[in-house]
């Protein structure tokens, strides 16, 4: 393929967990003279390839792979800074002359890349340090009650238990002095207006989805998911931290620290995975506009391939 920087065009494959979507961009991008571009919040982080399910070392040597494993475990990523990476990567890969492949199932992500993002600076390092210090000698309780008194209207939307975005309002209101939920009102930023998307998705059955997480959960244990959790245990990783939620990683660690048996987390695991795959589904069914959308997750079908370099 040539692929004409003039065109700016942007290739996204979205698909909920364990739908084949990281092949298929794989081999798109053999195809088409591509770059893989990681869309995946959890595939961002180090030491977690099996639970996350990242493109293997061979995979990564057939074609260029970006934005994998970024960070340690102990760092909580954000959109903002994927954006902002995955928008150098995507102009990076038109001056070469190549075709961005942007890849994932993390719905903010896409729509951020999409539609546009709120422009919100920042973060200094010293506001998320002091908040996680703040967490650690006085609980999420208390800041929760904190962010209640700060911006009711965005606790008001938010889980008493979800510590990963009641810390973001703080930070942002720490940091801008502006309430989230007015940043919110603040019309979205388009980073990339030049580029032409190309939207394809794999939107499985359920039960077809559901099974094959199932199988994908007990291939992570054989392939060494508890000794990627052990050590992430070992190491004293804060359970609040994105990587520490990751599928697998809360039902599991019950197993390795003795509480519950491993059959029994297991299970507990398999039900969390498929409530959200059925989310991601939910969200790709009706929130996301595709070019293409195929109704079978990706086992190798030449058909995927030839529909997706008739669309670019």
């Amino acid at each position: 393929m040539t692929n004409n920087k003039a065109e700016n065009t942007v290739l996204v494959i979205a698909g909920p967990t364990a739908s084949g979507k990281s092949a298929l961009a794989l081999n798109a991008a053999l195809a088409l003279n591509g770059v893989v571009i990681n869309c995946d919040a959890m595939q961002i982080y180090k030491d977690i390839p099996v639970i996350a399910a990242t493109p293997s070392a061979t995979d990564k040597a057939k074609a260029p792979h970006h934005l994998y494993e970024l960070y340690d475990c102990d760092k909580r990523g954000n959109v903002v800074e994927w954006l902002n990476l995955c928008v150098a990567q995507i102009r990076r890969c038109w001056t070469e002359n190549k075709l961005p492949i942007v890849v994932g199932g993390t719905g903010m992500y896409i729509d951020a890349l999409i539609k546009g993002a709120t422009p919100i600076p920042e973060v200094p390092s010293e506001i998320r340090q002091t908040l996680r210090q703040r967490l650690r000698q006085e609980g999420l309780q208390r800041l929760y009650a904190d962010l209640q008194e700060k911006d009711a209207e965005m606790a008001a939307k938010l889980s008493p238990n979800d510590t990963t975005r009641i810390l973001r309002a703080l930070e942002i209101i720490t940091a801008t002095g502006k309430k989230l939920s007015e940043w919110y009102r603040v019309p979205l930023v388009q980073k990339l207006p030049e580029a032409r998307f190309k939207v394809v998705k794999i939107v499985p059955p359920i039960d077809d989805i559901e099974n094959r997480c199932r199988l994908r959960l007990d291939e992570m244990v054989n392939e060494g998911a508890l000794n990627e959790i052990t050590a992430l245990l070992n190491r004293g990783i804060d359970e609040s931290l994105p990587a520490m939620k990751a599928l697998g990683v809360p039902e599991l660690s019950l197993a390795v620290k003795g509480e519950i048996p491993l059959p029994a987390a297991l299970e507990l695991a398999k039900l969390h995975t498929r409530q959200y795959a059925k989310r991601q589904r939910t969200w790709l069914k009706n929130k996301l506009s595709a070019d293409l959308e195929f109704t079978a997750a990706y086992t190798g079908q030449p058909q995927y391939l030839s529909q997706i370099k008739n669309l670019i």
